[in-house]
């Protein structure tokens, strides 16, 4: 489509030449007259009059095409604006759709690349949390062995004691 400036200057040289000839046209019907009146005899006044009245209808003809071709240049005009500004509407549409677009696209990613960094952090936390259980389990257990070692310790500890504290007394007793 061609740039809307440069149609309105086609038109309006179009309008420019339209003009011109009808300009150009109006001073030969008037030479056009002067020589015939100058090569006829002196004619009656109402011939000069009419010959008048025919110059002066065909300068307010010329006059009439002048004011039609620049009400044409105006509405050529107006339609290459219309035409440059529909133009300018669908491009301007084009771009918001693809910035949109791309926005989406973006937000799209953030949002993906959001849910896998939460879902590796919830498999580290589960990883972190089952090891944790897993020492925590095994420590429990180590120390109910240690209790149960511990108490049999002091169960054969308080055995022996007993014993010899019954050897004393009975070598005592006797």
């Amino acid at each position: 489509m061609a740039n809307p400036k440069e149609q309105a200057k086609k038109v309006s040289e179009e309008t420019e030449a339209v003009v011109e000839e009808t300009v150009e046209a109006v001073p030969e019907e008037v030479e056009q007259t002067s020589v015939e009146a100058e090569a006829q005899p002196v004619k009656p006044l109402e011939e000069v009059l009419g010959q008048a009245e025919r110059a002066y209808a065909a300068f307010m003809e010329a006059q009439r095409q002048v004011a039609n071709a620049y009400r044409a240049n105006e509405q050529q005009i107006a339609k290459a604006y219309k035409r440059a500004e529909q133009q300018a509407e669908r491009a301007c549409n084009e771009v918001v759709t693809g910035v949109i677009k791309a926005r989406d696209e973006a937000v799209a990613a953030a949002i993906k690349a959001r849910d896998d960094a939460v879902s590796q952090a919830e498999r580290a936390f589960k990883k972190a949390q089952n090891q944790a259980d897993r020492e925590c389990e095994a420590q429990v257990e180590e120390g109910w062995k240690k209790r149960e070692e511990a108490l049999a310790q002091a169960w054969q500890l308080r055995e022996e004691t007993v014993d010899q504290a019954w050897g004393i007394y009975a070598k005592l007793s006797r």
